[in-house]
Protein backbone atom coordinates (compact mmCIF):
# COMPACT_ATOMS: atom_id res chain seq x y z
CA UNK A 1 0.00 0.00 0.00
CA UNK A 2 1.48 3.35 -1.07
CA UNK A 3 0.17 6.78 -0.16
CA UNK A 4 0.86 9.80 -2.33
CA UNK A 5 1.41 12.97 -0.34
CA UNK A 6 2.55 16.50 -0.99
CA UNK A 7 5.93 17.22 0.54
CA UNK A 8 4.32 19.93 2.69
CA UNK A 9 2.11 17.26 4.29
CA UNK A 10 5.13 15.20 5.28
CA UNK A 11 7.77 17.65 6.45
CA UNK A 12 8.77 21.27 6.90
CA UNK A 13 11.44 23.17 5.02
CA UNK A 14 13.41 26.11 6.41
CA UNK A 15 16.32 28.21 5.22
CA UNK A 16 19.64 28.51 6.96
CA UNK A 17 21.32 31.66 8.30
CA UNK A 18 23.63 34.06 6.50
CA UNK A 19 27.34 33.51 7.09
CA UNK A 20 29.61 36.04 5.40
CA UNK A 21 32.60 34.89 3.39
CA UNK A 22 34.86 36.79 5.78
CA UNK A 23 33.60 34.59 8.61
CA UNK A 24 34.54 31.36 6.82
CA UNK A 25 37.86 29.54 6.98
CA UNK A 26 39.67 27.40 4.37
CA UNK A 27 39.69 24.35 6.63
CA UNK A 28 37.58 23.60 9.66
CA UNK A 29 35.36 21.05 11.39
CA UNK A 30 32.05 22.14 9.83
CA UNK A 31 31.30 22.76 6.13
CA UNK A 32 29.16 25.70 5.00
CA UNK A 33 26.30 24.63 2.71
CA UNK A 34 24.69 27.29 0.53
CA UNK A 35 23.21 27.49 -2.96
CA UNK A 36 25.88 25.59 -4.87
CA UNK A 37 26.76 21.94 -5.28
CA UNK A 38 30.06 22.36 -3.44
CA UNK A 39 30.72 23.65 0.07
CA UNK A 40 31.08 27.44 0.28
CA UNK A 41 33.84 27.06 2.87
CA UNK A 42 34.24 25.92 6.46
CA UNK A 43 33.55 27.29 9.92
CA UNK A 44 34.11 26.38 13.58
CA UNK A 45 30.39 26.33 14.41
CA UNK A 46 27.28 24.58 13.10
CA UNK A 47 23.53 25.18 13.02
CA UNK A 48 22.35 21.80 11.63
CA UNK A 49 23.05 18.23 12.68
CA UNK A 50 24.51 15.42 10.58
CA UNK A 51 22.40 13.20 8.31
CA UNK A 52 20.26 16.01 6.92
CA UNK A 53 18.68 16.61 3.51
CA UNK A 54 19.38 19.99 1.91
CA UNK A 55 18.07 21.62 -1.27
CA UNK A 56 19.80 24.55 -2.98
CA UNK A 57 17.54 27.60 -2.93
CA UNK A 58 19.10 29.99 -5.45
CA UNK A 59 21.38 30.30 -8.46
CA UNK A 60 22.14 27.87 -11.27
CA UNK A 61 22.09 24.94 -8.84
CA UNK A 62 18.66 25.78 -7.39
CA UNK A 63 16.82 22.52 -6.73
CA UNK A 64 19.98 20.44 -6.18
CA UNK A 65 19.16 17.81 -3.54
CA UNK A 66 22.01 16.77 -1.24
CA UNK A 67 22.68 14.58 1.79
CA UNK A 68 24.99 16.11 4.40
CA UNK A 69 26.48 13.36 6.54
CA UNK A 70 28.22 15.66 9.06
CA UNK A 71 27.13 18.56 11.23
CA UNK A 72 27.24 21.75 9.13
CA UNK A 73 26.32 25.39 8.80
CA UNK A 74 23.29 25.94 6.57
CA UNK A 75 23.56 29.28 4.79
CA UNK A 76 20.82 31.66 3.69
CA UNK A 77 20.55 30.05 0.23
CA UNK A 78 20.15 26.54 1.59
CA UNK A 79 16.83 24.82 2.33
CA UNK A 80 16.91 22.29 5.16
CA UNK A 81 14.30 19.52 5.11
CA UNK A 82 12.94 18.65 8.57
CA UNK A 83 11.89 14.99 8.73
CA UNK A 84 9.37 14.06 11.49
CA UNK A 85 9.29 10.72 13.29
CA UNK A 86 7.60 7.93 11.39
CA UNK A 87 9.57 8.46 8.17
CA UNK A 88 12.87 7.05 7.01
CA UNK A 89 15.12 10.04 6.34
CA UNK A 90 17.25 8.19 3.79
CA UNK A 91 14.13 7.05 1.95
CA UNK A 92 12.98 10.66 1.65
CA UNK A 93 16.43 11.66 0.43
CA UNK A 94 16.37 9.07 -2.37
CA UNK A 95 12.79 10.07 -3.21
CA UNK A 96 13.62 13.78 -3.46
CA UNK A 97 16.77 12.99 -5.43
CA UNK A 98 14.58 11.06 -7.84
CA UNK A 99 12.38 14.15 -8.24
CA UNK A 100 15.32 16.54 -8.49
CA UNK A 101 14.64 17.37 -12.14
CA UNK A 102 11.00 18.28 -11.37
CA UNK A 103 12.15 20.43 -8.45
CA UNK A 104 14.71 22.24 -10.61
CA UNK A 105 12.08 22.97 -13.26
CA UNK A 106 9.93 24.72 -10.65
CA UNK A 107 12.52 27.45 -9.96
CA UNK A 108 11.62 31.00 -10.96
CA UNK A 109 13.39 34.22 -11.96
CA UNK A 110 15.00 35.45 -15.17
CA UNK A 111 18.21 36.77 -13.62
CA UNK A 112 19.28 34.64 -10.68
CA UNK A 113 16.73 31.79 -10.51
CA UNK A 114 15.32 30.85 -7.13
CA UNK A 115 13.27 28.03 -5.68
CA UNK A 116 10.05 29.00 -3.92
CA UNK A 117 9.25 27.09 -0.74
CA UNK A 118 5.59 26.73 -1.78
CA UNK A 119 6.61 25.01 -5.01
CA UNK A 120 8.63 22.55 -2.95
CA UNK A 121 5.68 21.83 -0.70
CA UNK A 122 3.56 20.99 -3.76
CA UNK A 123 5.87 18.20 -4.92
CA UNK A 124 4.02 14.88 -4.64
CA UNK A 125 5.99 11.92 -3.27
CA UNK A 126 5.18 8.22 -2.67
CA UNK A 127 5.05 7.00 0.94
CA UNK A 128 5.06 3.20 1.31
CA UNK A 129 5.23 1.34 4.64
CA UNK A 130 8.30 1.84 6.86
CA UNK A 131 9.28 -1.75 6.10
CA UNK A 132 9.21 -1.05 2.37
CA UNK A 133 11.06 2.26 2.87
CA UNK A 134 13.83 0.36 4.69
CA UNK A 135 14.01 -2.29 1.96
CA UNK A 136 14.40 0.35 -0.76
CA UNK A 137 16.99 2.25 1.27
CA UNK A 138 19.03 -0.93 1.77
CA UNK A 139 19.29 -1.45 -2.00
CA UNK A 140 19.96 2.17 -2.95
CA UNK A 141 22.44 2.78 -0.15
CA UNK A 142 24.56 -0.05 -1.54
CA UNK A 143 24.96 2.00 -4.71
CA UNK A 144 25.60 5.30 -2.92
CA UNK A 145 28.23 3.66 -0.67
CA UNK A 146 30.02 2.40 -3.79
CA UNK A 147 29.74 5.86 -5.37
CA UNK A 148 31.17 7.53 -2.25
CA UNK A 149 34.02 5.01 -2.20
CA UNK A 150 34.90 5.73 -5.83
CA UNK A 151 34.79 9.48 -5.19
CA UNK A 152 37.21 9.03 -2.30
CA UNK A 153 39.55 6.94 -4.47
CA UNK A 154 39.46 9.65 -7.16
CA UNK A 155 40.21 12.36 -4.60
CA UNK A 156 43.17 10.39 -3.22
CA UNK A 157 44.52 9.58 -6.69
CA UNK A 158 44.19 13.22 -7.70
CA UNK A 159 46.17 14.28 -4.62
CA UNK A 160 48.90 11.82 -5.62
CA UNK A 161 48.92 13.20 -9.15
CA UNK A 162 49.14 16.80 -7.95
CA UNK A 163 51.93 15.93 -5.49
CA UNK A 164 54.10 14.24 -8.12
CA UNK A 165 53.27 16.91 -10.69
CA UNK A 166 54.49 19.65 -8.35
CA UNK A 167 57.62 17.68 -7.46
CA UNK A 168 58.50 16.92 -11.08
CA UNK A 169 57.86 20.48 -12.30
CA UNK A 170 59.79 22.35 -9.62
CA UNK A 171 62.72 22.64 -12.02
CA UNK A 172 64.49 25.79 -10.85
CA UNK A 173 68.23 25.17 -10.51
CA UNK A 174 68.06 21.67 -12.01
CA UNK A 175 70.87 20.55 -14.36
CA UNK A 176 70.11 20.83 -18.08
CA UNK A 177 67.14 23.14 -17.53
CA UNK A 178 66.89 26.58 -19.18
CA UNK A 179 64.71 29.47 -18.12
CA UNK A 180 62.74 30.76 -21.09
CA UNK A 181 60.24 33.59 -21.48
CA UNK A 182 56.93 32.33 -22.86
CA UNK A 183 56.74 34.97 -25.59
CA UNK A 184 60.04 33.76 -27.04
CA UNK A 185 58.69 30.34 -28.03
CA UNK A 186 54.90 30.73 -28.11
CA UNK A 187 52.33 32.93 -29.81
CA UNK A 188 49.84 34.38 -27.31
CA UNK A 189 46.64 36.06 -28.46
CA UNK A 190 42.96 36.56 -27.67
CA UNK A 191 39.73 37.49 -29.45
CA UNK A 192 39.39 41.27 -29.44
CA UNK A 193 36.11 42.77 -28.25
CA UNK A 194 35.32 44.40 -31.60
CA UNK A 195 35.90 41.09 -33.41
CA UNK A 196 33.39 39.41 -31.16
CA UNK A 197 30.65 42.03 -31.49
CA UNK A 198 31.09 42.50 -35.25
CA UNK A 199 31.74 38.97 -36.49
CA UNK A 200 30.48 36.40 -33.95
CA UNK A 201 26.88 35.15 -33.89
CA UNK A 202 25.98 32.69 -31.13
CA UNK A 203 23.63 29.78 -31.84
CA UNK A 204 22.23 27.01 -29.63
CA UNK A 205 23.18 24.23 -32.05
CA UNK A 206 25.73 23.60 -34.76
CA UNK A 207 29.17 22.13 -35.29
CA UNK A 208 31.62 24.97 -34.53
CA UNK A 209 32.02 25.78 -30.83
CA UNK A 210 33.13 29.09 -29.31
CA UNK A 211 35.13 28.18 -26.22
CA UNK A 212 34.47 30.39 -23.20
CA UNK A 213 36.01 30.47 -19.73
CA UNK A 214 33.44 28.04 -18.35
CA UNK A 215 34.58 25.48 -20.95
CA UNK A 216 38.12 25.37 -19.50
CA UNK A 217 38.34 23.40 -16.24
CA UNK A 218 40.97 21.36 -14.43
CA UNK A 219 43.18 20.80 -17.46
CA UNK A 220 40.35 19.67 -19.75
CA UNK A 221 37.70 21.02 -22.08
CA UNK A 222 34.28 21.00 -20.40
CA UNK A 223 31.62 20.92 -23.11
CA UNK A 224 28.58 20.62 -20.84
CA UNK A 225 27.50 24.18 -21.75
CA UNK A 226 28.54 25.40 -25.18
CA UNK A 227 27.61 28.06 -27.72
CA UNK A 228 27.88 27.41 -31.45
CA UNK A 229 28.96 30.01 -34.03
CA UNK A 230 28.32 28.32 -37.41
CA UNK A 231 26.70 31.52 -38.74
CA UNK A 232 29.65 33.77 -37.92
CA UNK A 233 31.95 35.57 -40.35
CA UNK A 234 34.91 33.18 -40.25
CA UNK A 235 36.87 35.14 -42.85
CA UNK A 236 37.35 37.79 -40.14
CA UNK A 237 38.11 35.30 -37.34
CA UNK A 238 41.18 33.49 -38.65
CA UNK A 239 43.27 34.67 -35.68
CA UNK A 240 40.89 33.06 -33.21
CA UNK A 241 40.72 29.69 -34.98
CA UNK A 242 42.01 26.92 -32.73
CA UNK A 243 44.06 23.92 -33.86
CA UNK A 244 45.16 20.73 -32.15
CA UNK A 245 47.62 21.27 -29.25
CA UNK A 246 46.78 24.96 -28.86
CA UNK A 247 46.47 25.69 -25.14
CA UNK A 248 43.66 27.81 -23.70
CA UNK A 249 44.37 30.00 -20.67
CA UNK A 250 41.69 31.93 -18.77
CA UNK A 251 42.93 35.42 -17.98
CA UNK A 252 39.91 37.04 -16.31
CA UNK A 253 37.44 35.81 -13.70
CA UNK A 254 38.75 32.42 -12.64
CA UNK A 255 42.33 32.95 -13.78
CA UNK A 256 44.81 30.26 -14.77
CA UNK A 257 42.57 27.43 -15.95
CA UNK A 258 44.09 25.62 -18.92
CA UNK A 259 43.13 22.99 -21.50
CA UNK A 260 44.53 21.64 -24.75
CA UNK A 261 42.60 21.59 -28.03
CA UNK A 262 42.08 17.97 -29.06
CA UNK A 263 41.05 18.32 -32.72
CA UNK A 264 41.12 20.67 -35.71
CA UNK A 265 38.22 22.51 -37.39
CA UNK A 266 35.89 22.50 -34.41
CA UNK A 267 36.77 25.34 -32.03
CA UNK A 268 37.23 29.13 -32.00
CA UNK A 269 38.12 31.50 -29.19
CA UNK A 270 35.41 33.37 -27.32
CA UNK A 271 36.21 36.44 -25.17
CA UNK A 272 38.07 36.15 -21.82
CA UNK A 273 40.16 33.17 -22.93
CA UNK A 274 43.61 33.42 -24.49
CA UNK A 275 45.23 31.05 -26.96
CA UNK A 276 48.84 29.92 -26.54
CA UNK A 277 50.42 28.19 -29.54
CA UNK A 278 53.79 26.61 -28.74
CA UNK A 279 56.90 25.95 -30.80
CA UNK A 280 56.91 22.14 -30.56
CA UNK A 281 60.68 22.10 -31.18
CA UNK A 282 61.12 23.71 -27.76
CA UNK A 283 58.24 22.53 -25.62
CA UNK A 284 55.83 19.60 -25.54
CA UNK A 285 52.29 21.07 -25.27
CA UNK A 286 51.29 18.38 -22.74
CA UNK A 287 54.34 19.27 -20.65
CA UNK A 288 53.35 22.95 -20.83
CA UNK A 289 49.78 22.11 -19.75
CA UNK A 290 51.03 20.33 -16.64
CA UNK A 291 53.58 23.06 -15.97
CA UNK A 292 50.88 25.76 -16.02
CA UNK A 293 48.80 23.69 -13.59
CA UNK A 294 51.64 23.23 -11.10
CA UNK A 295 51.71 24.96 -7.75
CA UNK A 296 55.17 26.33 -8.56
CA UNK A 297 53.95 28.10 -11.70
CA UNK A 298 50.84 29.53 -10.04
CA UNK A 299 52.87 30.77 -7.10
CA UNK A 300 55.80 32.29 -8.98
CA UNK A 301 54.20 33.52 -12.21
CA UNK A 302 50.40 33.89 -12.13
CA UNK A 303 50.29 35.35 -8.62
CA UNK A 304 53.24 37.61 -9.41
CA UNK A 305 51.32 39.50 -12.08
CA UNK A 306 47.95 39.29 -10.36
CA UNK A 307 49.34 40.90 -7.23
CA UNK A 308 50.65 43.82 -9.28
CA UNK A 309 47.29 44.46 -10.93
CA UNK A 310 44.47 46.56 -9.46
CA UNK A 311 41.99 44.51 -11.50
CA UNK A 312 42.12 40.72 -11.21
CA UNK A 313 43.01 39.88 -14.78
CA UNK A 314 46.11 39.30 -16.85
CA UNK A 315 47.04 41.19 -20.01
CA UNK A 316 48.46 39.36 -23.03
CA UNK A 317 51.66 41.33 -22.45
CA UNK A 318 52.05 39.92 -18.94
CA UNK A 319 51.20 36.38 -20.06
CA UNK A 320 53.99 36.63 -22.65
CA UNK A 321 56.37 37.56 -19.77
CA UNK A 322 55.80 34.28 -17.94
CA UNK A 323 59.10 32.55 -17.18
CA UNK A 324 59.24 28.78 -17.55
CA UNK A 325 62.05 26.39 -16.63
CA UNK A 326 62.31 24.13 -19.69
CA UNK A 327 64.23 20.84 -19.71
CA UNK A 328 65.13 18.86 -22.83
CA UNK A 329 62.34 17.42 -24.96
CA UNK A 330 63.32 13.92 -23.82
CA UNK A 331 62.99 14.92 -20.18
CA UNK A 332 59.68 16.64 -20.93
CA UNK A 333 58.41 13.40 -22.51
CA UNK A 334 59.54 11.41 -19.45
CA UNK A 335 57.66 13.74 -17.10
CA UNK A 336 54.55 13.68 -19.29
CA UNK A 337 54.63 9.86 -19.37
CA UNK A 338 54.68 9.65 -15.56
CA UNK A 339 51.84 12.14 -15.18
CA UNK A 340 49.81 10.49 -17.95
CA UNK A 341 49.86 7.27 -15.91
CA UNK A 342 48.19 9.06 -13.03
CA UNK A 343 45.75 10.77 -15.37
CA UNK A 344 44.77 7.45 -16.98
CA UNK A 345 44.17 5.95 -13.55
CA UNK A 346 41.94 8.86 -12.58
CA UNK A 347 40.00 8.63 -15.84
CA UNK A 348 39.45 4.90 -15.31
CA UNK A 349 38.02 5.56 -11.85
CA UNK A 350 35.86 8.37 -13.23
CA UNK A 351 34.48 5.99 -15.87
CA UNK A 352 33.60 3.49 -13.13
CA UNK A 353 31.96 6.29 -11.14
CA UNK A 354 29.86 7.38 -14.12
CA UNK A 355 28.69 3.82 -14.69
CA UNK A 356 27.81 3.33 -11.00
CA UNK A 357 25.90 6.63 -10.89
CA UNK A 358 23.86 5.56 -13.91
CA UNK A 359 23.08 2.23 -12.23
CA UNK A 360 21.98 4.04 -9.07
CA UNK A 361 19.70 6.37 -11.05
CA UNK A 362 18.18 3.45 -12.96
CA UNK A 363 17.36 1.39 -9.88
CA UNK A 364 16.26 4.44 -7.91
CA UNK A 365 13.73 5.30 -10.58
CA UNK A 366 12.64 1.66 -10.86
CA UNK A 367 12.18 1.21 -7.11
CA UNK A 368 10.42 4.56 -6.61
CA UNK A 369 8.00 4.24 -9.49
CA UNK A 370 4.85 2.86 -7.88
CA UNK A 371 1.73 1.92 -9.79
Amino acid sequence: MVEWKKLGEVCKVHTGSQLNKTDMIEEGPFPVVNGGKEYSGYTDKFNENACTITISQGGESAGFVNWIGVSFWAGAHCYVVEIPKGYNTRYLYHTLKNKERDIQLSKQGAGIPGLNRDSLYKQVIPIPSLEEQARIVGILDTFTASIDNLKEQIAQRRKQYEYYRDQLLDLEGKEGVEMKVLGSFADVTKLAGFEFTEHVAYQESGGIIALRGLNVRNGHLDLAQVKYIDGSNFSKLERSKLVENDMLFTYVGTIGNVALIDKNNRYYLAPNVSRIRFDSNIINPKFALNYFMSDYFKRTQINKYLNSSSMKNLSMENIRKFELYVPSLNEQSRIVSILDTFEASIQNLEAQLSQREKQYEYYRNKLLTFE
